[in-house]
């Protein structure tokens, strides 16, 4: 038996045996982190293993149902929705990255200076932050696609502006708890700048809540976007992305169940994996946790 405490014990092992202790004892993060990684490569490498053209009209074989050579069926246009699934996922992906990036891109900076400088820069900042957190998840980001016009960059702007506070706030308590540690006194003793101080020393502090808070957003931003397409506030035709794809077939819906029901299976099954990776690994990277593995 070890002599050291669990947590010390852990910090001992060397990083592949770390990552296979956390791994056994953490299903959902691998059952994520597998399925994550398939939807990439599937999409990633949709123009070579689609079977069929996903733009390719067919009208005489329109609307078939799931077939050994179409195995979820054509759409309207008779085009082949598997290849499409696969290439619109591409798109989902795409958007759901860029719009938690920008979220990132707003929020840190906000935090960074409001939990650092304190006072009435704080209190300016989170009051504006608490502006947009009063407005409902989705209805910010309908509201302002609408004054922004449809489209994917519009789409990903006003997602990534209406998920920015949640950053601001977690790198604010970070940088709140740290910056009155010695090392941080120490530095600006010696004469190091504002900046420097903020990106060297606090911000590395809020690194692990952040890359968290991120992989459990980017399936709620997929999710998002899908919405604002299935509401004709995203995505455009000929554009192909799984909430369109979605909204093009609710009216054929309930006489042909799979033109919609594949897309909406494919969104279900990435969120459900985004989410159950954040939480493993959220759990991963907290001290408590690493001390029972």
């Amino acid at each position: 038996m070890s002599l050291l405490n669990p947590e010390q014990d852990f910090e001992r092992l060397s990083r592949g045996a770390r990552y296979r202790r956390m791994a056994a004892r953490n299903p959902l993060l691998v059952a994520g982190g597998v399925v994550i990684i398939l939807i990439v490569l599937l999409t990633a490498l949709a123009p070579w293993i689609s079977p069929h053209d996903p733009t390719a009209l067919n009208l005489s074989n329109r609307l078939q149902s799931p077939s050994a050579d179409n195995w979820f069926g054509t759409d309207v246009l008779g085009r082949d929705i598997f290849s499409q699934v696969l290439h619109g996922g591409r798109l989902s992906l795409i958007v759901g990255f860029m719009a938690v990036f920008i979220a990132m891109l707003i929020g840190i900076p906000i935090g960074l200076v409001a939990g650092y400088f304190g006072g009435r820069v704080d209190a300016i900042m989170m009051r504006v932050s608490d502006v947009f957190l009063a407005f409902p998840p989705l209805l910010l980001p309908i509201a302002i696609t609408a004054a922004l016009g449809a489209g994917l960059l519009n789409t990903m702007l006003a997602i990534g502006i209406s998920w920015f506070p949640w950053y601001a706030r977690i790198v604010r308590a970070s940088v709140i708890s740290v910056k009155s540690e010695l090392y941080v006194t120490a530095a600006r003793a010696m004469g190091v700048s504002h900046t420097k101080v903020m990106v060297r020393h606090a911000l590395p502090n809020a690194s692990t809540p952040v890359m968290v808070q991120g992989s459990m957003d980017f399936g709620y931003t997929i999710l998002a976007a899908a919405s604002l397409s299935f509401i004709g506030l995203g995505a455009r035709p000929p554009a192909i992305e799984w909430g369109l794809m979605v909204a093009s077939s609710r009216a054929l819906f309930l006489d042909y169940w799979w033109t919609a029901a594949f897309p909406g299976l494919a969104i279900f099954i990435t969120v459900l994996a985004v989410n159950l990776f954040g939480d493993g690994l959220r759990d991963a990277l907290d001290p408590k946790f690493r001390g029972r593995v």
